[in-house]
């Protein structure tokens, strides 16, 4: 039989190994969301223009070149985005899920013909902004190859390749 003074330091051994587990998982969760209070409001305005129902997951601001580029990956009504904007609220360009079908055949020919053993994750069209005018790119395809690799590859419309690369994503 267990008495009773050597089982209370081992429940109480317990209680704490589970409130510390508890505790780091709360902190990881708060980890994960960003603080949207430090993107400038010129941005979240331009962010929010475009897409009004923006739910942001991650959000990170880097130097590219002589300006400041906030990128942006969200989600809205359930479709996966993303948006690099510039500092001074300029959106540069964005992508939006879309899916396999809904590639144009030229697209999927090109990938299915350069990589036939393929499986494709996740596609998103790319569209880049000019003096505030969307213009379509292409797509950016994201596969799996038989050996586990994961390759990324942006296709034009046209199925010509734009860029490709050979290293895992």
């Amino acid at each position: 039989m267990i008495s009773r003074r050597r089982s209370r330091p081992f429940f109480l051994s317990f209680l704490l190994i589970v409130f510390l587990f508890t505790l780091a998982a709360a902190r990881e969760q708060g980890k994960d969301k960003p603080d949207l209070n430090k993107v400038p409001k010129q941005v979240m305005e331009a962010l929010k223009t475009k897409f009004p129902k923006a739910e942001v997951d991650k959000w990170t601001r880097e130097k590219e070149g002589d300006v400041f580029v906030h990128d942006f990956e969200f989600r809205q009504e359930g479709r996966k985005l993303e948006a690099d904007i510039r500092e001074d609220g300029i959106i540069l360009n964005w992508e939006g899920q879309v899916a396999v079908k809904d590639l144009p055949g030229a697209v999927l020919r090109a990938i299915e013909g350069k990589y036939p053993k393929a499986v494709i994750k996740e596609v998103m069209a790319v569209t880049d902004v000019k003096e505030g005018k969307d213009l379509p790119e292409g797509y950016e395809v994201l596969f799996q190859m038989p050996d586990g690799k994961r390759v990324e590859v942006t296709v034009a419309p046209d199925g010509k390749f734009l860029e490709e690369s050979g290293e895992d994503k």
